[in-house]
């Protein structure tokens, strides 16, 4: 095969000098066979998107909103007093807050930020959760508002 590529090249060479037609064969078969046996270079994988983190290795953010009668205000600020300290102490939990309205003394809101479900699993299962639901219960006037939420960006 190479014979006949170069018999051809001679053949229908354009330059009619000897010398330029053994210059020009040897490096146009030479320039098909590193062509030819050069490695391939495969296209650059395209970048997939990784899936989100499982939802037990997300970090959440959980909202209660609680309605206080008027007259149990100061009650309730005082229970959750030892409630948002022991889940200040968590292992998981990174915050634990109570905030009051000042324009409506009687509205609430917890906002915690914990660091995966399994947190926030462990934290519901605490003795002390557990009892300050039904401590306040018959301070609450209306439902309360629990939210979670992931964190998307940190």
């Amino acid at each position: 095969m190479p014979c006949l590529i170069i018999s051809y090249i001679c053949e229908v060479n354009p330059y009619p000098h000897p010398m330029k037609t053994r210059l020009f064969v040897p490096f146009v078969v030479l320039t098909i066979f590193i062509l030819a046996c050069a490695p391939k270079n495969p296209a650059p994988a395209e970048v997939i998107a990784t899936a989100p983190e499982a939802d037990s290795v997300t970090k959440k953010i959980i909202t209660a909103r609680v309605f206080i009668k008027p007259e149990k205000v100061s009650d309730f600020i005082l229970a959750a007093r030892p409630l948002i300290d022991s889940s200040n102490a968590e292992p998981g939990c990174e915050s634990y807050m109570l905030y009051q309205n000042p324009y409506d003394k009687t509205k609430f809101i917890f906002v915690e930020v914990w660091k995966d479900q399994i947190a926030i699993d462990n934290h519901f299962s605490m003795s002390y959760f557990k009892a300050f639901g039904p401590k306040t219960s018959t301070w609450i006037s209306q439902p309360t508002e629990l939210n979670i939420f992931d964190v998307v960006v940190n």
